[in-house]
């Protein structure tokens, strides 16, 4: 049996040995995956520890761990690179544990599964941490025409932007987001989380939006997907297809298999609204 797990702090919270599962079941393939709470300051020995258990594939990483996940890792991913974060770990045949970082890739495939065109786009990122950071590799390669972030501190995103844009990637006041006039927008801030918005939308924001996108997901559209359909924008989406698409990408780095997505999204909304 494949064993594998999920670590972070908090972690009651996760649905991911429910996704995996599913996959397993799938793909045929006969798992274990359980959640590890594991301390502030101990999540390295943890992880260790984990990964030198016999039939241990694998593990995916949470929040606070995911650059302690990092420095631990052998990275050639240029997503983990670029994000300074891995959410995936895997014990190579060579011996080393190598680390990927699935979270842009996720968000990627689940806008192409919702019929959203990405190249020439111009896409307006919100935030500057760790969930932005993830992002930004894929975005740029799935050929925007643009990517902007906007941050409440602007000195934090010029930061990202000169560490993980490739040169590539704007910067701007969230007071002046307007003036992107963008195609999407993204919001990578927990804001939705505390029913807060990340930042002030209006008509002139979203002219020529096609997309809101907000990486947190509730059983009910958040405030800011609301805020953007009362200002006339066409589609929103929250973040559940996103968390399903990271992890379908890391199940297939530890089984070389790749799960259908869209019947899992479907079972997780019916989890959700049950909670």
């Amino acid at each position: 049996m494949k064993k594998f797990a999920v670590f972070g702090n908090p972690i009651v919270q996760s649905l991911s040995p429910t996704i995996h599962q599913m996959f397993a079941e799938q793909c045929n393939e006969v798992i274990s995956y359980e959640k590890i709470l594991a301390p502030e300051d101990g999540f390295v020995a943890a992880a260790a520890e984990f990964l030198a258990q016999a039939d241990v594939v694998g593990c995916n990483v949470t929040m606070p761990f995911k650059l302690d996940a990092y420095n631990m890792a052998k990275v050639d991913d240029q997503a983990a690179k670029d994000a300074k974060a891995v959410n995936t770990l895997m014990n190579h045949p060579c011996g080393e544990v190598m680390g990927f970082n699935t979270d842009g890739v996720g968000l990627v495939n689940d806008l192409l599964n919702n019929n959203t065109e990405l190249a020439d786009k111009r896409i307006l990122l919100i935030g500057a941490g760790g969930a932005a950071r993830g992002v930004i590799s894929p975005l740029l390669g799935a050929g925007v025409q643009s990517l902007t972030l906007a941050n409440r501190t602007l000195a934090r995103a010029e930061q990202v932007a000169a560490e993980a844009g490739q040169g590539k990637i704007d910067v701007v006041e969230l007071t002046n987001a307007a003036a992107v006039k963008p195609h999407i927008i993204i919001n990578s801030t927990a804001a939705s989380l505390n029913n807060t918005l990340p930042l002030e939308l209006s008509s002139n924001l979203v002219e020529e939006c096609e997309l809101v996108y907000d990486m947190v997901y509730k059983k009910q559209p958040t405030l800011f997907m609301q805020e953007a359909e009362a200002l006339g924008v066409a589609k929103t989406l929250d973040g559940l297809g996103m968390l399903v698409e990271q992890a379908a990408a890391a199940f297939s780095i530890w089984t070389g298999k790749r799960p259908e997505t869209k019947k899992v999204i479907v079972k997780l909304r019916e989890i959700i609204a049950k909670q």
